[in-house]
């Protein structure tokens, strides 16, 4: 058993959100063979409560509390610096005496860095306690592909964002003993715009806990008779999800209903932006938080994850196959997931695609059900939460303790 810090940017419990449930996987991953240290950030009221349920999960916790405004502003101050804001946003002195105190009362073997920014946490103990860094995604250039969709000065501040991210990256990346990405498109990315680095990153793919998403009988419809209900999940203050769903009710909603009169879209996600709110019509339902995905997915007619700006693997599409619907999604989050049409994937680049894609399902209900069926055996043959973390162990073992190179500045 080692003695491993485990820095996460945001509180991995509940695990209602993509980067939190792949958070929360891997703490419980983790602690099954070691004793682990939580140094986290809540910055959510609402998690608040879910505190004492987190520290029965891990006792040795620590949680920092981030007011989102206060902060954003605070983080102005890498325009001064030269620094990415998002470095910036997590600078926290707290975390670091906690790291500090840490240190100094157990001897850790190893830190685990969730989401690169809180890697400068971890820095500061480097060469003594190596580091092993999941990425997840490759942030920096999720920031440039913002750019073009704003005017200045969002998206002078979007480009800027992007290298200044990049660069820390790359840093932290060099001082890692491995960095992992959840894609090997990702991967590949990020081998590309670091070089250097090639032979010291990989993948570790996402996964799902296909017993929880599992159709269940006599499940309860959350639908009224009689409509035709295609559903979106998802976290509803994260641009990339409001930049999807307003693409869809721009664009593919008014064709579909010309079509299916009946058709509602049902938003289904926490905290979601004006914007989003202002979609509610009588054939756009935007539920807000809800207590169970479960019901939505189980008894839609259809799922979509329209992600102009998305990357890598995406949990609500796992979610979705995992309950035997297919979903239409488009190209770049179907390559992520590597499923064609008969694993319940539908590829769909355009508007009009999502139109045809989506009339073929709700024309056939029983050709839906048969790829929503191929679905979930797809997902529980290649998304195993355990199969896919354990490619970490081999990089907290003894032997990987003397990278050359290792935390050299």
């Amino acid at each position: 058993m080692a003695n491993i810090l485990y820095l996460v940017h945001r509180m991995p419990y509940p695990p209602n959100k993509g980067d939190k449930v792949r958070s929360y996987h891997l703490l419980r991953h983790l602690m099954r063979d070691h004793r682990v240290f939580l140094g986290t950030f809540i910055d959510d009221p609402e998690d608040v409560a879910q505190v004492p349920a987190l520290q029965a999960i891990c006792p040795d916790l620590h949680i920092e509390r981030l007011n989102p405004r206060s902060t954003k502003l605070l983080s102005a101050r890498g325009l001064l610096t030269g620094r990415s804001l998002s470095e910036t946003y997590y600078r926290h002195a707290g975390m670091h005496r906690w790291v500090r105190q840490v240190q100094s009362q157990h001897k850790l073997d190893a830190t685990v860095v969730f989401s690169g920014v809180m890697a400068q946490f971890a820095i500061p103990l480097l060469p003594d306690v190596p580091m092993l860094v999941d990425f997840v995604d490759v942030d920096s250039s999720k920031w440039g592909q913002y750019a073009p969709e704003h005017r200045w000065p969002m998206s002078w501040l979007y480009r800027r964002e992007g290298a200044r991210l990049l660069a820390f990256e790359r840093e932290v990346a060099r001082r890692a003993r491995q960095s992992f990405f959840v894609t090997p498109n990702e991967t590949a990315l990020f081998q590309s715009l670091a070089p250097e680095v090639a032979d010291r990153v990989s993948a570790i793919s996402n996964g799902v806990n296909a017993e929880y998403f599992s159709p269940q009988a006599g499940s309860r419809s959350p639908f009224m008779d009689g409509e035709v209900p295609v559903v979106f999940t998802g976290a509803m203050d994260y641009w990339p999800n409001v930049d999807g769903v307003c693409w869809f009710v721009e664009q593919m909603l008014p064709l579909l209903t010309q079509r299916w009169p009946q058709l509602r879209f049902y938003i289904v996600g926490r905290n979601p932006t004006a914007q989003v709110k202002a979609l509610a019509g009588p054939q756009v339902v935007v539920t807000g938080t809800v207590p169970d995905v479960r019901g939505y997915l189980q008894h839609a007619a259809a799922v979509v994850a329209p992600l102009r700006v998305a990357r890598g693997i995406q949990n609500k599409i796992l979610e979705a196959m995992a309950m035997e619907k297919p979903v239409v999604t488009v190209p770049s989050c179907a390559d992520a997931i590597g499923a064609g049409f008969e694993f319940g994937v539908v590829r769909a680049a355009t508007a009009s695609e999502f139109v045809q894609a989506l009339d073929l399902l709700l024309q056939s209900p029983d050709k839906a059900s048969e790829l929503g069926h191929a679905a979930r055996q797809f997902v529980l043959k290649h998304f195993s939460w355990e199969a896919h973390l354990s490619a970490l162990d081999v990089w907290l073992t003894p032997a990987h303790a003397a990278v050359a190179g290792e935390g050299s500045s």
